[in-house]
């Protein structure tokens, strides 16, 4: 597949960098004075990204997440029943729990151990038996002494029962007040409280909506804890709290409560190999399969061993189920697991004992606990096979419904490889006549379907594109809104059907990535209102009907630039406003600027130079983060509640006078 610059405009023509001696710049001295030892938190601010992943929005909110499941780590093992976070009027966030109270008193090091806490990599409580941790989330001791280090200041607010304690770091964590006491108390927990670093993070502002959807995730895993978001930042206060006693199955059926449910939700539990496993799951009319996995209440986004287990359990549970009640015969080939998983949503929650917890990586979004598989898969299996003994009727109603699924995958497959071998082809060459521009290449895997909006700007990107590898679809008007059409409704909308054959993968629960002719799927809008909304409503459809795409890392958002500035044969091509602003100083006076509302105003060798050339193009990469606020957005969006829209929209975007669209849309 072809390279994308990291960067708008970045060139990699394969040149090295010559110096003034004419020596290259890597012949430049490289000995035992080139090496730098970066003491204490300078390292996290060096290298943030190593420590949070990155440093956009997502970033910033594991800042939160970090100090949020210290005080999970002291409920998750029963100190402390309730966790409030605070967002502040001045753009710092606290977290206040009830727990022990972190440690004030004087360590080994000579330091008190809340400054070793928060200023010293690799120091906490969960190294060792004696700090009351059985199970934990925060297990790399790094999480504290982190946010201290990418924070303008920090304060920490301890409560023993006794005295109140309290200590603050400023600059990055590399100056702290003496530790002193502040008054008496009788109750114990801990506040954090930090302003992000505006030097690091670009935007520092916390999304609330973002922060509830966290904290309700908490609330959802460990009973009775109760979770408080407050924002004091308006000019009234928005407040809200989340507490469960079976939050497992009000996770699930917040999960499915927009879908044709089949049973009630099945919550589960057990325990095997040290590891106690609690679960819930429920079948839907759909095709989509939804597994949301946690270990010691840590979102492990990217699965791991757990996630393994459960699609391991499903598979094996059914195909005995099916044969044993002749479903299928004793030669017949087992139903294949995502035929069976079609239509389930699963949540599960581990409680790993500290020693046998393994994540991978600092982020913790995938775990990699050996351990966790056959024990999941015991536990899973032993309560599946359970439940389709007890409930014969709707086990065989799952059953039938994965007959079909089974059916209509081996049809959809046999009808692209008969299409493929040149037969049955002339519906797809009817509905993509004189509409694609296709590449000549026959590897799929470098190949790039570009959905273009308007015949404009599809015909400069024919003219400019690279035929080699590079299709073009022109996409007329607005598609459908596909988060409430039926897949009937989607076949007969003609842009949309001219999508799914270009790409020849099927569609809904027949899609098949790996048979996609286009490894790589590129929308390509205006930079305005109406671009925006028509990327939102190809995104849900592909979310909808072929979210396969996304989570194989198959779809892109092209980002075409906002600004030409030119002087002289000096021409730059700019894609925000603080870029323009910044090339307006350095261009000095007698420039002249073109703003380019639609892709149709550049030319064929403009549209590639600034949008489609492999070598400088920037492509945004559509990924799914969080399964289950993925749902709820595209519900919240795109469905026909517009006080939600309009909610979402009042605090995550910024209005300017010419977003009127983007008015419209929140005034529903």
């Amino acid at each position: 597949m072809f390279p994308d610059a990291g960067a708008k405009g970045a060139a990699d023509c394969g040149d090295r960098p010559v110096c003034d001696e004419g020596e290259t710049a890597m012949t430049q001295t490289y000995n035992e004075n080139s090496i730098v030892i970066l003491e204490g938190l300078d390292a996290v601010r060096k290298r943030p990204g190593m420590y949070i992943g990155s440093t956009d929005r997502r970033g910033l909110h594991h800042l939160v997440w970090e100090i949020t499941d210290n005080a999970i780590d002291e409920a998750l093992n029963g100190f402390g029943s309730e966790i409030t976070i605070r967002l502040h009027k001045d753009g710092s966030v606290s977290v206040q729990d009830h727990g022990r109270g972190m440690p004030v008193g004087k360590h080994s090091s000579g330091k008190s151990a809340l400054e070793v806490i928060f200023t010293v990599l690799h120091a906490g409580g969960k190294f060792t038996s004696q700090g009351g941790y059985r199970n934990a989330g925060g297990l790399h001791g790094v999480g504290a002494s982190v946010v201290n280090a990418l924070s303008s200041w920090c304060e920490v607010t301890v409560r023993d029962g006794k005295h109140i304690w309290q200590m603050k770091f400023t600059e990055g964590g590399r100056h702290a007040s003496r530790l002193k006491e502040t008054g008496t108390c009788r109750d114990t927990g801990s506040t954090v409280r930090f302003l992000p670093d505006p030097k690091i993070f670009k935007d520092t502002r916390f999304s609330f909506s973002q922060i509830c959807e966290r904290a309700q995730e908490d609330a959802f895993l460990l009973p009775n804890l109760k979770m408080t978001v407050i924002d004091e930042r308006a000019s009234s206060v928005r407040e809200r709290s989340y507490q469960y006693e079976d939050g497992l199955k009000a996770f699930i059926q917040e999960v499915d409560k927009d879908h044709g449910v089949m049973h009630d939700p099945v919550s589960f539990s057990g325990e095997s190999q040290g590891i106690r496993i609690a679960g819930c799951f429920q079948y839907t009319d759909g095709y989509q399969e939804n597994i949301f996995s946690f270990a010691n209440m840590v979102r492990t986004r990217d699965g791991g061993s757990h996630e393994t287990g459960v699609r391991q359990a499903f598979t094996k549970t059914f195909n005995e189920y099916a044969r044993k009640n002749g479903f299928l015969k004793e030669k017949d080939k087992g139903f294949d697991g995502s035929d069976i998983r079609e239509g389930l949503s699963v949540v599960i929650n581990l409680a790993i004992p500290e020693e046998l917890l393994q994540f991978e990586g600092q982020t913790k979004e995938k775990l990699g606990t050996p351990e966790a598989k056959s024990a999941v898969e015991a536990v899973v299996s032993e309560n599946l096979r359970w439940f389709l003994e007890e409930n014969r009727e709707t086990a065989n109603t799952l059953v039938r419904k994965i007959v079909r699924a089974a059916a209509a995958r081996q049809a959809a497959r046999k009808a692209r490889d008969e299409a493929r071998k040149g037969k049955g082809r002339s519906r797809a060459e009817r509905v993509l006549s004189g509409k694609l521009a296709a590449a000549q290449s026959r590897d799929a895997r470098k190949k790039e379907l570009y959905l273009v909006e308007g015949d404009s700007a599809g015909g400069s990107a024919k003219q400019g594109r690279d035929a080699k590898y590079q299709a073009i679809l022109p996409l007329r008007g607005k598609v459908l809104n596909t988060e409430k059409a039926t897949l009937e409704a989607v076949g007969k909308n003609e842009e949309l059907n001219t999508i799914i054959h270009a790409l020849g993968a099927g569609v809904g629960a027949s899609f098949t990535p790996e048979d996609s002719s286009y490894y790589k799927v590129i929308i390509m809008t205006d930079a305005d209102d109406d671009g925006a909304h028509i990327q939102n409503l190809l995104l849900t459809f592909f979310y909808r009907y072929m979210r396969g795409l996304i989570e194989h890392g198959m779809l892109y958002i092209a980002l075409p630039p906002l600004f030409r500035i030119a002087k002289g044969k000096k021409e730059v091509y700019v894609y925000t406003d603080e870029e323009l602003e910044a090339q307006k100083k350095a261009f000095g006076s007698g420039y002249t600027v073109q703003r380019y509302k639609g892709l149709g105003e550049m030319n064929a060798s403009q549209l590639w130079d600034t949008t489609m050339d492999p070598q400088k193009r920037t492509l945004l990469q559509v990924s799914i983060e969080d399964g289950r606020v993925a749902e709820k957005r595209v519900s919240d969006l795109m469905g026909d509640r517009a006080d939600l829209r309009r909610d979402w929209i009042e605090e995550n975007v910024v209005f300017t006078l010419e977003d009127e669209y983007a008015r419209e849309v929140a005034r529903g």
